[in-house]
């Protein structure tokens, strides 16, 4: 069945199945997005001044991803996903007890382990069920339902945050940098029992919307996926070694992994760049995606990096400008690979996808 703002859902869901098995499509997988040619006119919603119903206010976000949905034409692999921002509330840190502060457009969380303690004890945490923002989670989940029904697809929760970095927010990263020094027998314990309770968010939020999104998307990362999929991460892990890494982290991934039905890991900055070789031992692990980060050069100018994820056999996403399309598929190959990028006009981003198909090769 389509939806309203995705005519050719059922071939879409078809290309993300070819995507997700690594079968060639015909073209590299792209999700181009753009303003809608019919779009001009509609006005946004009035944002709240203050921040707090800016991003708790259920009628505000509702009338805000309506009007996103109604102005952006989704093109290839491109699909309107309802949620409600990610700034740090729909997340375990908060979840767990993190203070959480918002502003207009971001939020952050305060540590609550005392830095200066060194016996910090993490396995004791559990999720509050009456936990505000827990509960907040839950609620905009179920409305979630109810306005995307025939025209957009739900997100699950939002970027309800993963490994190391949970536990970064939890005892505040320069701590953590000592800890994994110090006390690494207690940092992977922690991990492990972190992302237990990751699973049981997880799962608690996918008995909710997995039906409706006919499997399940998250706000911050717009794949679809016939399961239970999620994009896995440890920032954190840009601080420190990839013999470190594999120790602490990659036991907590693995058990995440191996949950998921599909996954992509969101590879974030060119220090966690050294780390693609291990990332790609994890059988489960379907693709990566290679983000040099803020300020840096595209992720063509890390191009060894790029065809070495698809040397090893993993799928590969990449966000670009719509310029940068034609030199990527001259040197990567458009199996496996996904394309993010935003094009001006609706008319390019459909020129975009024609020119794809020439341009794209196995």
């Amino acid at each position: 069945m389509d939806i309203k703002y995705k005519p050719e859902w059922e071939e879409t869901k078809q290309r993300f199945l070819a995507w997700w098995a690594g079968e060639a499509i015909g073209r590299c997988a792209l999700g181009i997005t753009a303003p809608r040619d019919d779009g001009v006119g509609i006005e946004p919603p009035e944002y709240p001044s203050d921040p707090l119903q800016r991003w708790t206010d259920l009628e505000f976000i509702a009338a805000l991803n309506e009007y996103v949905h109604s102005t952006t034409f989704y093109g290839g692999e491109a699909i309107p996903v309802w949620h409600g921002g990610y700034p740090g509330h729909t997340s375990c840190p908060a979840f767990l007890g993190c203070p959480t502060s918002l502003d207009e457009r971001t939020g952050w969380w305060d540590p609550i382990f005392d830095e200066d303690s060194d016996d910090w004890d993490a396995i004791s945490l559990a999720v509050d069920p009456e936990n505000a923002w827990w509960q907040f989670t839950l609620a905009q989940a179920r409305r979630s339902l109810v306005e995307c029904a025939g025209k957009s697809i739900p997100c699950i929760g939002g970027a309800l945050g993963g490994c190391g970095d949970t536990l970064a927010a939890l005892r505040g990263s320069l701590p953590l940098l000592y800890d994994v020094k110090l006390v690494p027998d207690r940092v992977r314990e922690a991990e492990l029992h972190l992302m237990d309770i990751w699973i049981d968010v997880y799962g608690a939020l996918y008995q909710i919307d997995h039906e409706a999104a006919e499997g399940s998307t998250v706000g911050w990362f717009p794949l679809w996926s016939p399961g239970r999929f999620y994009v896995t991460h440890c920032d954190f892990s840009y601080m420190i070694s990839t013999e470190m890494f594999c120790d602490l982290f990659i036991p907590a991934l693995e058990r995440q992994t191996a949950y998921l039905d599909h996954c992509v890991h969101h590879t974030d900055g060119i220090e966690a760049f050294r780390h693609v070789s291990a990332l790609c031992d994890l059988p489960r692990l379907d693709a990566l995606q290679i983000l040099p980060g803020a300020g840096k050069p595209s992720p063509l100018h890390y191009i060894e990096t790029l065809r070495l994820v698809q040397a090893l056999g993993k799928n590969l996403h990449i966000t670009i400008p719509p310029e940068e399309v034609e030199l990527a598929l001259e040197h990567l190959s458009a199996r496996g690979l996904f394309i993010q990028t935003h094009c001006e006009t609706e008319e390019q981003a459909r020129y975009l996808l024609r020119k794809a198909e020439d341009w794209s090769h196995d």
